[in-house]
C-alpha cells in the first residue's frame, strides 16, 4: 500500500502529484498493464536482447 504523508497546509494537488510520481516509482501501473495480456517468454527475450543491443550501442557512441 502506496501512503503519502500530507502536511498542515499543504494543497491537494501537490500531494497528488507525489502520489502518481511514487506509483510511477514501484512500477505498479506498468506491471497491471503487463498482466491484462499475455507475452509468450520467446517474445519477452526477443525484447530484452533488443533492449539490450540497443543500450549497448548508446555507450558505445557515447565512447567516441
Amino acid at each position: 500500500m502506496i501512503i503519502v504523508p500530507v502536511k498542515e497546509g499543504e494543497s491537494i494537488d501537490r500531494a497528488l502529484k507525489k502520489l502518481k510520481r511514487k506509483f510511477e516509482k514501484t512500477g505498479v501501473v506498468k506491471e497491471l498493464r503487463e498482466r491484462q495480456k499475455f507475452t509468450k517468454p520467446s517474445v519477452k527475450r526477443r525484447e530484452e536482447i533488443l533492449h539490450a543491443v540497443y543500450v549497448q550501442q548508446l555507450q558505445q557512441a557515447e565512447e567516441k
